[in-house]
């Protein structure tokens, strides 16, 4: 509860009242002034370039869509079936979109991550078993995206993989130093600019060796052909949503929300000194509808960028690996590609995957540290966190376990975390006591439990084909 304060006069004021003279001031775009006469609190920009200054928090949670454990399965689907499998991809794309705009939207109008919401549902006991298995889907999403970056050094330098392993866990200390000494804006940049690394590194090939246009609309028409192509097709869209991307999300948005220039006015006028006493106030309704907007844009531009990645790597692979084997594994895809597109591709190929590696490993334990302070309300150092969490990776890569193996294990672990973030995600996100007019409505709820059911099933359909073999 914020407490009472005196005014420059002397006298006491409430600040229930200034909140509310501050929202209703802040609301109208900026009566309220800052600090220095004839100065107003939030100068408004142009349109555009405001919106530009919104941007970068779905980048960062995009980046779980193209992470190491997606390159195998995107290549394998071409070059195995050629075309046929593009409209899964679209489709997956479609339905990540949804679930990560519920995410964000989350943490924009309650001004909490998933993770807080739940922990404050929750009993301790139910805290503490909820962090154990969200920790579990971290971990493993932590592992698989250092094993991505130690193979992406191995392919170009020939690193050993426990070494490998080592130097990627290192460079993600660094990304994550930067989100601690120079802030959020900061990190999503840096993050942002690997996303553009690992997009022209996957879709160099493109170039040199262009894909038949007509039969990419052609695969735009949703047909499979035969039980192998019906499990590829359900691991790709199982694959889809990343639970660690949606606690992220949350917190990224969330975060947004609280740095934004007319809520940090607010907190100058009523005395909300940190952000827990910040929590407690109603961001105006002019900054949500605002930072929604801007969210919208945000999602689908990240996801499109996203997307096509993973498009644009099935559709090198159907142009120039057909009927090639060995394109299931990181290594058996990095061999095709530099022996039917040459060494140059390869080595851009191998820039992807490790700008993919070292950006996925930096997120992935961004999204551990959020789970963590949300359901057990502890906050731990994100370069702790990380040299914790690394050498689970460094012993696995140093036992000789194939790479893999370990991949496939990672995957197996993410899909038993599935529905314990889409589920609770979709039912929160209908809350009016939470969200108020801003919850979801019934189309957006049919469809958000539509996808999450579909999303859920192909997962537990994955995680029995892979446990039985």
């Amino acid at each position: 509860m914020i407490s009472g304060r005196r005014n420059s006069d002397g006298a006491n004021v409430d600040d229930r009242s200034t909140v509310s003279d501050a929202m209703r001031a802040l609301g109208r775009g900026g009566a309220a002034t800052s600090g220095r006469p004839g100065r107003q609190a939030g100068r408004r920009r142009p349109g555009a370039a405001r919106l530009v200054t919104l941007l970068g928090p779905a980048f960062v949670a995009a980046i779980a869509y193209v992470d190491p454990g997606n390159v195998a399965a995107n290549l394998t689907a071409g070059a195995r079936f050629g075309y046929l499998l593009v409209w899964v991809l679209v489709a997956a794309n479609a339905m990540a979109v949804l679930v990560q705009y519920l995410s964000a939207k989350l943490g924009v109008v309650t001004g909490r991550s998933l993770p807080e919401l739940l922990g404050e549902r929750l009993s301790r006991r139910g805290r503490i078993a909820y962090w154990v298995q969200a920790e579990l889907v971290a971990m493993a999403t932590d592992v698989a995206e250092v094993i991505g970056g130690a193979i992406a050094l191995h392919l170009l330098f020939g690193v050993p993989l426990a070494l490998g392993g080592v130097i990627t866990g290192v460079v993600s200390m660094v990304v994550l130093s930067v989100q601690q000494r120079r802030g959020q804006r900061v990190f999503e940049s840096v993050v942002t600019s690997m996303l553009v690394v690992l997009t022209v590194g996957f879709c160099a090939g493109l170039f040199f060796s262009p894909p038949d246009l007509g039969a990419v609309l052609g695969g735009l028409v949703p047909r499979l052909a035969g039980p192998e192509s019906v499990l590829l097709a359900a691991s790709m869209l199982g694959a889809t949503v990343m639970p660690h991307a949606i606690y992220l999300h949350s917190s990224l948005a969330r975060d947004r929300v609280r740095h934004d220039a007319r809520v940090r006015e607010l907190r100058r006028l009523t005395s909300a000194r940190d952000d827990a006493a910040l929590a407690t106030v109603e961001a105006p309704a002019a900054t949500v509808r605002r930072l929604l907007a801007a969210t919208r844009w945000d999602v689908v531009a990240a996801l499109v960028v996203a997307g096509g990645v993973n498009i644009a790597m099935l559709l090198l692979a159907a142009a120039n690996l057909p009927g090639r084997t060995g394109t299931d594994t990181i290594e058996g895809a990095h061999a095709a590609i530099a022996s039917s597109l040459g060494p140059a591709v390869a080595v851009l190929f191998g820039i992807g995957l490790l700008a993919s590696g070292l950006a996925s490993s930096s997120v992935g334990a961004y999204a551990g540290a959020e789970i963590m302070s949300g359901l057990l309300r502890v906050r731990v150092s994100l370069l702790t966190r990380r040299l914790v969490t690394l050498v689970p990776a460094i012993v696995l890569l140093a036992t000789g376990i194939s790479p893999t193996w370990l991949l496939v294990v990672s995957q197996v672990v993410l899909s038993f975390g599935i529905p314990f973030a889409m589920v609770p995600l979709v039912r929160l996100t209908r809350e009016a006591g939470l969200l108020g007019r801003y919850r979801n409505g019934v189309a957006t709820q049919v469809v958000a439990w539509a996808v999450a059911a579909v999303i859920v099933a192909l997962n537990v359909v994955l995680l029995w084909l892979t446990l039985t073999g």
